[in-house]
Order: C-alpha cells, then structure tokens, then sequence
C-alpha cells in the first residue's frame, strides 16, 4: 500500500470524517454543524484537506491539493453561515449546499485512491482512467445532485414553518 505516517493520518481522520456525514444524512438529512458527527465532519475534514497538502503520489502540486484547498473554503463558509447568521433561512441553503458539495468533492479522491490500491496486490482500478472509478463517481454525482433537491426541499419547508 506504501502510507506515509502522514498517509495513514490523513486517511484515518478523513474515514472518521466520512463516516460522521453519512451518519448526519442518515439521522438528519443534511451535515448538521451543531450536533457532534457535523463537528467530527467539520474538523474531520479540515484536517484531512489540510494534511492532503504534504502528500502527493504524483509528485508536487496537483488536482489533488486543488481540491483540498477548495474543499477547506467550502467547511469553512458552511462553518461561518452557521455560526454568524443563525437566524437566516437563507444562509441555511447555502450552508447545506458548501456542507453538500464538500462531501461529494472529498469522494472523488477517495474514490480514486481506494479503488486503486483495494485489495491489496489486485485492485479494482488500474488507474484514474478506469470505467469502475468515473461510473462510482457519476452515481455519486446522481446522489448529490438528488441529496441537494430533497435538501432544498427540506429547507424551504423549515424556512416556511419559521415564518409561521
């Protein structure tokens, strides 16, 4: 597998931080940055982003740390929207959508990294180019896209139910 002890940091922390939003859309239908799994996806990918910075399997700057940078731009509006404008029905849209949009971003990497090197001697992907990886990639896309609907559509009621 050849981790690096920053490898293995980084893909311990972005594990836990991935299992945390799934557990927040499971429970809540969104990353909710007030309850315990949207802070652990929060921190969780901010530190991943940030420590996916030191590693590079091609060899200096790349898409990779692109993505990073944007994904860590992304939490951290979320984080601002939630925590400066409370009382906007508004920003909640918004918050959602950067909390979205993070997640499905940190997939793509993921999704590449894993299927490239799982199992171990013979993975299920040979490179970035292989069928396997861009069709997981476009169901996660599917997913985002109706995750962002049925947010938006949750949003809206919970806006509406406030003006009430």
């Amino acid at each position: 597998m050849g981790l690096s002890i920053l490898g293995i940091f980084h893909t311990i922390i972005g594990v836990a931080a991935i299992v945390a939003a799934v557990a927040d859309f499971i429970k809540q239908g969104k990353i909710n940055l007030n309850t315990v799994s949207g802070k652990i996806y929060f921190y969780g990918t901010l530190v991943t982003s940030l420590t996916s910075l030191g590693i590079s399997k091609h060899g200096g700057f790349n898409a990779g740390h692109v993505f990073s940078i944007f994904i860590s731009i992304l939490v951290l509006a979320a984080y601002f929207l939630n925590s400066k404008r409370k009382n906007s029905g508004r920003a909640r849209y918004f918050e959602n959508f950067c909390l979205s949009f993070s997640f499905f971003l940190s997939l793509v990497p993921t999704v590449n990294e894993t299927f490239t090197r799982v199992p171990l001697g013979h993975p299920l992907a040979k490179d970035i180019k292989d069928p396997i990886i861009s069709n997981t990639l476009l169901v996660l896309l599917l997913l985002f896209i109706a995750g962002s609907v049925f947010q938006f559509r949750k949003q809206k009621f919970i806006n509406k139910k406030a003006t009430l």
